[in-house]
């Protein structure tokens, strides 16, 4: 084991992803607590599909695609709360109607431009050798606003989880915060799906939150269990990526399964 490890840490590209994943895993694990809570969870999936679209237009024209990315998916975060609220649209007509447009705006752009080659599946099921070093160092970046943001914010996204109305009344500018967590989700969906491609990013969201709540009551508890859940899994993965040449993003999410059935177990056994 210790060999296999040694020899994981060899490489370069390695070492990146792991970096950016550690970051990664323990923001979307952070936020996801709240998104499932708030049955707003598959966010996740449609924003990742829009920044899909997002960097098949930067690939086609020469463009950073991080750089690219992040405003267009932090737009369509703003977009998704907006018709939502304000339309006849609700949240989960309002993301598919987003997400298909853009996975298939994506779609066309790399047909037309590049074809339709390995790039798609690295877009769509997630590739470590994508990550250079300014991707590196703009998801590191990101990653530390989003925890500090959510650190600073902690009380009020608690407030706004549980109950939007009371913390409404109570003087919270709810559709201030909820804004807040749909663009602190943007960008860690945008700096997570180079790694874990459009389908599969979601998974990092939605898994340790729903994982931690078999066992744990409390939301700080959910909380601390979905980060520590959520790294730990996300290492494993890598090293199963590895060691049985794997995609990393469809072992990833693998070992999520099997540690949400766990727990599923153990929450049945503590309630008998």
């Amino acid at each position: 084991m210790f060999d296999v490890l040694q020899e994981l840490f060899s490489y370069t590209f390695i070492v990146r992803a792991f970096v950016v994943g550690i970051f990664v895993s323990l923001c979307a694990a952070l936020l996801g607590v709240s998104l499932v809570l708030k049955r707003y969870s598959m966010i996740g999936d449609g924003l990742s599909h829009v920044g899909f679209g997002a960097l098949a237009v930067a690939t086609a024209f020469n463009a950073a695609p991080l750089q690219v990315s992040i405003p267009v998916v932090m737009v369509a975060a703003f977009l998704l709360l907006r018709i939502s609220e304000n339309t006849k649209i609700k949240g989960d007509a309002a993301i598919a109607l987003v997400s298909s447009s853009s996975l298939a705006i994506g779609i066309i752009t790399i047909s037309l431009t590049t074809g339709m080659n390995t790039d798609v599946c690295n877009y769509m099921f997630g590739s470590i050798l994508a990550m250079s070093k300014s991707d590196v160092k703009i998801s590191v970046i990101v990653a530390v606003i989003v925890l500090i943001m959510f650190v600073l914010f902690y009380n009020k996204i608690f407030a706004i989880t549980f109950d939007q109305n009371f913390a409404t009344a109570t003087g919270i500018k709810a559709k201030r915060y909820n804004m807040l967590l749909a663009f602190l989700t943007a960008l860690t969906i945008v700096v997570g799906m180079r790694m874990m491609g459009a389908m599969l990013i979601s998974s990092l969201i939605i898994f340790p939150a729903l994982t931690s709540m078999r066992v744990f009551k409390s939301f700080f508890g959910v909380i601390i269990s979905s980060a520590v859940l959520s790294v730990v899994c996300y290492f494993i993965g890598l090293v199963i990526s590895f060691a049985y040449s794997i995609p990393t993003g469809a072992s990833i999410v693998a070992v999520n399964l099997v540690t949400f059935i766990l727990f599923s177990i153990i929450g049945i056994m503590k309630r008998n």
